[in-house]
C-alpha cells in the first residue's frame, strides 16, 4: 500500500519577472524593426523578463506625435489597468528637444509622481533621449531636466547620450537603429539595470 501514496506535485517555476518599457520609435519599433526585435524586447529577453512595450512613434514627455498624446496619456490608456511589473523603464525626449525644458521637467515630474502613486511598489528607471548620432545642442537641455526629475523623484537615470553608437547601427534614415543598434543599445541597457 505504501506505493499508493500520494505523489508531490509537480514544483511551479515563478513566473518571469515582468519589464515594462514606455517610449517613441525607439521603443516601439520604427521602420524594419518591429516591437518584438526592439532594445526593449531584447532588453527583457537579456535579463529574463517578459516584455510589455506601450507609446508611439513621434511622442514624448510634452510632444503627441501622430497620434496625438504624450507618454502620461499612453501610460494611461496602454499600462495602468496593468498589474504592476516589476520594473518600469521610460524612456525618451528625444521628440521633446524642441520643446521648453522647463515643459519637459514639469511633465516629467508629473508622470514619474503619477507612476509612483499607482505602482508604489514598482521600480523605474529613467532613460534619456537616444540619438545615433551627434545630438543636438538643444537635446542636452531635455537630457538634463529629465536627469534632474529623476533624481528628485529617487529614481535611477541611464544616459544613452554618453555613447557613440557606430553608424553602421543607425538606419538609412540616420534617425533610428537598425537590428543591429537595438541590439547594441539592449547590451547597454541591460547593463545599466543589472
Amino acid at each position: 500500500m505504501s506505493a499508493c501514496g500520494r505523489a508531490e506535485p509537480p514544483a511551479v517555476e515563478p513566473a518571469p519577472r515582468v519589464m515594462m518599457f514606455l517610449g517613441d520609435s525607439f521603443t516601439v519599433g520604427s521602420g524594419p524593426v518591429p516591437p518584438s526585435q526592439t532594445y526593449a524586447s531584447e532588453t527583457a529577453r537579456l535579463m529574463g523578463a517578459r516584455p510589455v512595450i506601450a507609446g508611439a512613434s513621434g511622442t514624448g514627455y510634452v510632444s503627441k506625435g501622430r497620434v496625438g498624446r504624450t507618454f502620461q496619456r499612453s501610460f494611461e490608456v496602454e499600462l495602468a489597468w496593468r498589474p504592476a511589473p516589476d520594473l518600469l523603464v521610460i524612456s525618451g525626449g528625444h521628440n521633446d528637444r524642441r520643446r521648453s525644458a522647463a515643459r519637459v521637467r514639469a511633465a516629467a515630474d508629473r508622470l514619474l509622481a503619477k507612476v509612483r502613486a499607482h505602482w508604489p511598489g514598482t521600480d523605474v528607471v529613467v532613460v534619456g533621449p537616444l540619438f545615433m548620432g551627434e545630438p543636438p545642442r538643444k537635446a542636452y537641455a531635455v537630457r538634463d531636466v529629465l536627469a534632474e526629475a529623476a533624481q528628485d523623484a529617487g529614481v535611477p537615470f541611464a544616459d544613452p547620450m554618453t555613447r557613440h553608437w557606430p553608424p553602421a547601427a543607425a538606419l538609412p534614415d540616420g534617425v533610428h537603429p537598425t537590428h543591429a543598434g537595438h541590439e547594441l543599445i539592449a547590451a547597454w541597457l541591460a547593463a545599466e539595470l543589472a
